[in-house]
Parts: C-alpha cells; structure tokens; sequence
C-alpha cells in the first residue's frame, strides 16, 4: 500500500485569468526518481488535489502537506477562501507553513529537477528549524498561528516573504495582513524591528548601517501598557546583546565614547519603533496584537470598529534600554 501512495510536501497557488487560481506540486518527493512538476488551472483547491491523481501514477495524498505557498497577487486578493478549505481538511496538519510568494516560483523550481536535494523538503526544513530555535531571522506562521490572529477581533496576521529569483528563494522580509488580505510589505530595518516586537524573539544579528555598527545575540523583553481611555499606548524594550562589528569611523577608546554610542543606538531604536507602529496606524492593522493588552476578566470584548478607531490616533511612547556587554579593551 505504501508503494501505491505519493504524500506530498507543498502546494503552491498562483492567481489565473478568470477567476482562476493556479496550483502546483512537485512529485515525487524524497525519492530519487526523475522529478517534474504537477500544474493546473482550476477554480477550487480540491478539484486541483483531485487533478493531480489523474496526472499521476500514484494516489498523491495531501496528508503531509507541510508548506503552502501563495502567490502575493492572490494574498492582495484576500486568503479566507483558501485557509478556510485547507483548515476543514481533516487530513491536512495546522501546523503547515504559510509563506507568500514572489517571482515565478514554477521557474525556481525547474531548476532544481535535475538534482537530488529534494528542494521542497529543504524548504520545509529551513522552516522548521527556524521555529524550533525562536530564532527572530525570520517570519515563521504556521496555519493554527494565522487563523488565531486572523479570527481575533484586535490582531492581524504577518506572513514571511520569499522571492524566487532563478535558482535561489531569498527571504524579502515580512507581509502585513489586514483580516486576510495582504496590505503592506516590511523589510530590512523594519522588519528587524518587528522581530524585536513579536513575541521578545531572539535575534543572532541587529544590522544598523546608519550607526555603523552591528548588534549580537540580541534579547528583547518588551512591556507594553495603554492608558484606560485608550488614548495613548507605552512600551518599554529592554534589549540585551553585544557588538559585534564596528565600522573603523567610529571607534570607541573610552567609556564615555561607548555610552555615547549606546544612547545612539537607543535614540536610533525608539525612532524606528514609533515609525514602525505609526505605519500600523496609518493602515489600522495590528499584527503585534496590541489589542489583546484591552482584554479584562468580567468585560466585554472591545469591537474591532472601536479598536481601530482608537490605535489610529493614539499616542506612542517608546523607552530603549540597551545592555551591552562590555568590550574588553575600553579601560
């Protein structure tokens, strides 16, 4: 039974004319056979799970899907139609990835048919490993963490994006969602901000070119508080970690050059945390789950109608406390 069976790894899905959406899979996985990739145009996800079967010898099963891959023109289209099909498969783990797509990842993946690394398992296990290690390098949600934010009256869900450039699949930053539909992209910088932000994460490098100097093994602890009437919002970061480059101009002899540098860096972080949050503001979206800060035991829920109107103009307050281990050749 288990020679007539094919699991497979990833499904992408792509918008077509028409209405349509596009769906690929590459088959078969994990085994060294000739590989080649499974394309159909269709209106509905499952006549596309069901086309595949009669485009291939054996029954492929959708059991272990562990990515799923959406095209960013069918995010911006909104993603309720898709995540609500995929999340009433009984056979469909929630703890698949959910990543948006950019380029032509059908391309991307012919490229590599040829070859025996087993592309998409690769792909899963970069995920995988990611999120097992809390690392803060980059966006990991699976489907249980989008459906619990996209059903929350005062969150947002955020998506990883990833660009297929030929041969590579390069991380891009960060997708914003409004309900379920794609409304902003974050990167560089920006998105090294929300790492900090969501959920403390740990963060192995913090890039600052503007001071030129590079932050290690960085800790975020992050409190957050609202006033009673909403009217304005404080957070309080300590940040933890060490520098690890430091650009020849701006050199450090004393101590007084480094807690110079240190509150720099501090103004440099409060700035960019206000601009990040004043973004979210502008397009009334919360994928920090600022809102969840309103909820009280023997209260009704705050409507999301109130939430907007209130985190679009409330006021922000950011404090910066940088702790830096101290370099060994300051006296």
């Amino acid at each position: 039974m288990i020679e007539e069976i094919t699991p497979i790894i990833f499904w992408s899905v792509q918008e077509a004319e028409d209405g349509k959406i596009t769906i690929s899979t590459l088959v078969p996985p994990l085994i060294k056979e000739k590989k080649r990739v499974l394309n159909l145009k269709v209106s509905l996800i499952n006549e596309g799970n069901k086309g595949f079967n009669l485009n291939y010898h054996n029954e492929l099963k959708a059991g272990q899907i562990r990515l799923l891959l959406v095209d960013e023109a069918y995010a911006k289209r909104g993603l309720t139609r898709l995540i609500n099909t995929v999340l009433t498969d009984p056979n469909i783990s929630q703890r698949l990835y959910l990543v948006v797509t950019k380029g032509d990842f059908n391309e991307f993946l012919a490229k590599h048919l040829d070859e025996t690394d087993n592309i998409d398992y690769y792909i899963y296990r970069m995920f995988k490993h990611y999120e097992k290690k809390k690392q803060g390098e980059i966006t990991v949600v699976n489907l249980h963490q989008f459906m619990k934010m996209l059903y929350s009256q005062v969150s947002d869900p955020q998506l990883p994006v990833f660009r297929a450039a030929g041969d590579q699949f390069l991380y891009e930053g960060t997708a914003f969602f409004d309900q379920d539909t794609m409304v902003a992209e974050i990167r560089g910088k920006d998105d090294q901000i929300n790492q900090l932000l969501y959920r403390d994460r740990f963060v192995r490098y913090l890039v600052l070119p503007e001071l030129s100097v590079t932050l290690g093994h960085i800790r975020a602890h992050t409190r957050k508080k609202l006033t009673p009437d909403l009217s304005s919002l404080s957070i309080e970061i300590d940040v933890k970690g060490r520098i690890n480059e430091l650009d020849s101009l701006a050199r450090i002899e004393d101590n007084y050059q480094f807690a110079a540098l240190s509150q720099k860096i501090e103004r440099y972080l409060e700035e960019n945390v206000i601009s990040l949050l004043s973004q979210m503001q502008k397009l009334q979206i919360d994928p920090l789950q600022i809102g969840a800060l309103t909820a009280k035991p023997f209260s009704r829920p705050i409507t999301r109608d109130t939430w907007d109107r209130h985190w679009s103009t409330m006021k922000i307050n950011v404090k910066v406390r940088l702790h830096l281990e101290p370099l060994t050749k300051v006296k």
